[in-house]
């Protein structure tokens, strides 16, 4: 997939009117992931990224210590100076189009590695274990 088509899938998916408003949710949220992930996922995914994709993603130092879900959205929305709600209509519009490129035995490798929460932001439901 080219950064042009990502950028058209997520436009469709997030319903933005712009191409150019698509792009900074894409670069906003790219960046933002690139944040959490470390090590081999890291790299995977970024191999199936667009190139302009893998270079926002792989440009970004991970974090110290990896935000949960409901962190990842509030952080965002910081970052961006956009409200949690627009945060999270960016990252599930984004992530959607991840966890398609991504394909689902590396999402499930992804979602292992980072806290809960992220499930729902790629667009999966997160089942909790009973005791």
């Amino acid at each position: 997939m080219t950064f042009h088509h990502m950028l058209e899938r997520v436009r469709y998916e997030g319903a933005y009117p712009t191409r150019e408003r698509a792009e900074e949710a894409v670069r906003a949220v790219l960046a933002a992931l690139g944040r959490q992930l470390t090590g081999e996922r890291r790299v995977e995914l970024a191999a199936r990224l667009p190139v302009e994709g893998a270079l926002v993603f792989t440009s970004q130092i991970p974090d110290a210590e990896p935000l949960s879900g409901w962190e990842f959205v509030k952080d965002l929305a910081a970052r961006t100076g956009g409200t949690p709600a627009t945060a999270r209509w960016d990252t599930g519009s984004v992530l959607h189009v991840v966890a398609g490129l991504a394909g689902p035995r590396l999402l499930d490798r992804i979602l292992a590695d980072l806290p809960s929460g992220y499930g729902l932001l790629f667009g999966r439901a997160e089942l909790a274990l009973r005791a």
